[in-house]
């Protein structure tokens, strides 16, 4: 007999969020609230269905390419070099800021660097896919405002991903470091 832990997995997690899903909704709620909640409900850290957490890391990894590339489809280049002026400065500036201090808290609390910049990225992104999801469901994805946010969050999605891609040149494992508490700090698998 076939390994049945992929569909008992996509079932158990599918009918969850279709059930909080559909509850958040009629609350007047994003359905969005209730697809966390569902995974919440079948997490590890809940009584009851526990999904396989191997395979649902690998759902969501899809899950997550799939939703990056429906972001890809909705969103135009020609609608991005139109907010241009306020989208790339803006994200750039608020990215750099946030990424900064949560960098400087990091270190105040006895983190090493690289620690810290991961933390301040951690805290200086949203959601793109939450906000396009949010903003088409209340009708705004097509107008100015929406194309200034969805530009804003395409700009620090590119912002991050290059800081990601330095982050081994800059703190490679021969990099790391002791904290100011003098415990090892930094990347831990």
């Amino acid at each position: 007999m076939h390994d049945i832990d992929l569909i008992v997995t996509l079932t158990g997690g599918m009918a969850a969020a279709l059930v909080l899903g559909y509850i958040t909704f009629r609350l007047r709620l994003s359905p969005i609230v209730g697809y966390l909640l569902a995974g919440i409900a079948v997490g590890p850290a809940t009584p009851g269905f526990t999904a396989d957490q191997h395979l649902a890391d690998q759902l969501a990894e899809v899950g997550v390419i799939l939703l990056m590339f429906g972001v890809g489809l909705q969103f135009h280049l020609k609608e991005l070099l139109a907010v241009k002026r306020v989208a790339i400065p803006g994200a750039v500036c608020q990215s750099v800021v946030a990424t900064v201090l949560g960098t400087l808290l990091g270190h105040y609390h006895g983190w090493d660097w690289s620690a810290g910049l991961v933390f301040g990225m951690a805290i200086s992104v949203a959601s793109t896919v939450v906000l396009v999801r949010v903003l088409a469901d209340n009708g705004d994805l097509h107008t100015q405002t929406g194309h200034i946010a969805v530009g804003w969050l395409v700009v620090e999605d590119l912002f991050t991903v290059f800081l990601l891609v330095m982050l081994p040149a800059l703190f490679g494992p021969g990099r790391r470091g002791r904290g100011r508490s003098g415990r090892p700090s930094g990347w831990r698998p």
